[in-house]
């Protein structure tokens, strides 16, 4: 998932994970927590693991690759606008708050429309917390 994530960085057609379209890092799945028996439909680690391993590796200048992360850009939280405290409230809660898709107000739009859905939900808990 990662090497899917990091392809448009590495081909300069993006400049981090999170501005590509083509990207789980933009269209998240539920991130669950620990691989259980009795486990929920999502991936099977944290959040906030995932994105800091990304980040990490995205930072990454390869000799075979013609783009990479820059040393100078944000972090990951600050690219995206979400604040320390959100991002607390997020991966301590995110199953809580959410329950469907989730993304910024014209991406669950986009997305609802798509699907044939008049209601947007989670929509007040995504601009509170993603804004």
């Amino acid at each position: 998932m990662a090497y899917v994530d990091l392809n448009p960085v590495r081909a300069k057609i993006a400049q981090s994970p999170e501005s590509s379209d083509y990207t789980s890092v933009k269209q998240l799945l539920p991130f669950v927590g620990n691989p259980r028996k009795e486990m929920p439909k999502g991936l099977p680690f944290e959040l906030n693991d995932y994105l800091a391993l990304i980040e990490l590796t995205g930072r990454c200048i390869r000799a075979d690759k013609a783009g990479y992360i820059e040393q100078n850009q944000p972090a990951i939280l600050a690219r995206l606008n979400i604040s320390p405290e959100n991002w607390l409230t997020l991966t301590k809660g995110f199953r809580k708050l959410f329950h469907g898709a989730v993304g910024h107000e014209d991406v669950l739009t986009e997305y609802y429309q798509h699907q044939g859905f008049k209601r947007r939900q989670n929509l007040s808990c995504c601009e509170k917390l993603l804004a």
